[in-house]
């Protein structure tokens, strides 16, 4: 911050940024908190300590962290099962483990994730986001499961159809999303006005001028809404289900920032990111928003393309959008009490769109099936059981797929001048390849001699060497007369 102080162009840019950076968080921050089941005013402390706390920190200069929508389908399930007050102690524990992981260098390791695995997780959270902003557009109680969320929405439409009371606000979530898909298309002037900050607006201004009675954000202010987790909290981490959702918050947290740091690095010509001390900011985070009682932070490529498009420069204009929002939360909070709720519904139901890789899933079908299996896989399972399994069931099949396209084997029959049958393996021997290669060996002539070259192969696993033994003793021969031509 104090080399941008010293050069006024800079200066100027990041300020200029972080106005931007601001109009953008303000209603994803709120929308964010209402869409996870908690006080509109957690989701802005979360913004805030992203902007002044891993603002200052080393890692990443120009991405922007805060309340991710990412992680909404979460964090709904944990306060609906441990209550709004373990909430900070979740957050918390998930802080500590990333700080963990960051002075351990896990961060890299991150960078290995199935870029298909992250992809189908990031879809089935936005599948399951849409149609759950569909009932809060309606003012009604969304189901708790993906499934019940999809299945349920042709008796919601029913009920929007039949009920003004239903139709209003969800007219209203309509009219938000026409706007934000609309705004691109406006003139560059018009788009220096952020999409989110616009639609919202809009909506604002529309349903006070006509009357409309829908529900509205509530607001208490900052201080009131500060709950710091207390011992009883603390007690319920020692279950398996607090310590499946910690592990799936800091999994998916961390995925989350590092895949948006390696995407904003490649938007920008400035320093690089250094993964591991990222990893250990959005730690230090995390455990600021657990002590505070907020929802848990990731680095949001939303914001943090929008920083570097602005023209930002260095870490000052995300220092500064922390300290707008919290000007902002402090001197006009009656302004986040007129925000209709459908309204930021209808922001969420865009977001949770944006969440699905509609535009890469044909050409990944087309250029590589198996990956484009992984996440439709990870997302499906995402859907029918929770968040964190299925980000599990998408981890495993990866590997799996991984483990089968490199264990792939050629096997070449050639017969010697002297009747004898020369079989060559090149490639990798390992047990997903033994049936075809005992198909090929067990076809081959009982009363012929028969030579097995080995040397050529990459890896041979335990399972296809004590295979070849038996199948060497069966011929006649030894194991070790099986390497040599």
């Amino acid at each position: 911050m104090y080399s941008t102080l010293k050069d006024p162009v800079n200066l100027r840019r990041d300020i200029l940024a972080s106005l931007v950076v601001f109009l953008v968080a303000l209603p994803l921050c709120v929308g964010v908190a209402v869409a996870s089941g908690v006080p509109a005013e957690l989701g802005l402390i979360t913004g805030i300590v992203g902007g002044l706390v891993v603002g200052f920190l080393p890692g990443s200069s120009l991405q922007v962290s805060g309340p991710a929508a990412g992680l909404t389908v979460l964090v709904l399930e944990a306060v609906n099962e441990f209550g709004l007050g373990a909430l900070g102690a979740l957050v918390l524990a998930t802080g500590l483990i990333q700080i963990a992981l960051g002075a351990l260098h896990f961060g890299r390791l991150f960078r290995a994730v199935s870029v298909a695995v992250v992809q189908g997780m990031l879809a089935g959270i936005g599948l399951v986001l849409f149609f759950g902003q569909l009932y809060t557009m309606a003012g009604e109680k969304q189901p708790r499961s993906g499934v019940d969320k999809i299945t349920g929405v042709p008796g919601l439409l029913k009920t929007v159809a039949s009920h003004s009371d239903a139709l209003t606000p969800f007219m209203v979530g309509v009219g938000t999303i026409v706007v934000l898909v609309l705004w691109k298309k406006l003139p560059a002037r018009a788009q220096m006005v952020p999409a989110p900050l616009a639609a919202v607006a809009l909506a604002t201004a529309v349903t006070a001028l006509a009357g409309v009675s829908v529900a509205h954000v509530e607001f208490n202010g900052l201080l009131d809404a500060v709950q710091p987790p207390g011992a009883g909290d603390f007690r319920s981490l020692g279950s398996m289900a607090a310590l499946t959702t910690i592990l799936a918050f800091a999994l998916i947290a961390s995925a989350e920032s590092l895949f948006s740091a390696a995407a904003v690095d490649r938007m920008h010509d400035g320093p690089r990111t250094e993964y591991d001390k990222e990893l250990m900011a959005q730690g230090v985070g995390n455990t600021v928003c657990g002590i505070l009682g907020a929802l848990p932070m990731t680095a949001v490529i939303v914001r943090s393309s929008a920083n570097v498009q602005a023209g930002a420069r260095t870490r000052t204009a995300r220092i500064l959008h922390g300290a707008w929002l919290l000007l902002f939360a402090a001197l006009l909070p009656a302004a986040v009490g007129v925000i209709p709720l459908a309204a930021l519904a209808g922001v969420l139901v865009h977001a949770g769109c944006k969440l699905v890789p509609v535009k890469q899933i044909l050409p990944l079908w087309r250029q590589h099936r198996g990956e484009a299996v992984v996440l439709a896989v990870t997302a499906i399972a995402i859907i029918v059981t929770n968040m964190f399994e299925g980000v599990l069931i998408g981890l495993l099949l990866a590997v799996v797929k991984a483990a089968w396209e490199t264990s792939q084997i050629h096997l070449d029959v050639q017969e010697t001048v002297e009747g004898r049958l020369t079989v060559t393996a090149s490639g990798n021997a390992t047990f997903l390849r033994l049936p075809r290669m005992l198909e090929t060996l067990e076809a081959l002539p009982e009363d012929r001699p028969v030579e097995l070259d080995l040397s050529q192969l990459r890896h041979l696993d335990h399972a296809c060497r004590t295979v070849l033994e038996t199948w060497a003793e069966q011929r006649g021969t030894t194991f070790e007369a099986l390497t040599r031509r």
